[in-house]
């Protein structure tokens, strides 16, 4: 009997839902301070999770939470950057 392996599950900042991993996206700080988007979600540093829709990003950047969550000034191209991946993937 074939085991089905277990999809590691994330919690999305803005909506506070466990999701699988593959359907949110990571926002990171590293050391260094700088904040990017993790595609891979393997990247070194301090993470956040969001729901890859557009709605999400849209209420993330609104409410500033990125910032308290990563404890640093979130620049706005990220938040444009994440509406290209939600609408690359089709989640708009």
């Amino acid at each position: 009997m074939a085991r089905s392996k277990n999809q590691p599950l994330r919690k999305c900042v803005v909506t506070q839902e466990m999701k699988p991993k593959k359907q949110l996206i990571r926002i990171v700080r590293n050391k260094d301070g700088e904040v990017f988007v993790d595609e891979t979600g393997k990247k070194n540093g301090r993470g956040a999770y969001l729901t890859l829709n557009i709605d999400v990003i849209d209420q993330a950047e609104k409410s500033q939470i990125l910032n308290r969550h990563l404890n640093t000034e979130v620049d706005p191209t990220i938040y444009e950057e994440l509406r290209e991946c939600a609408k690359a993937a089709g989640h708009e």
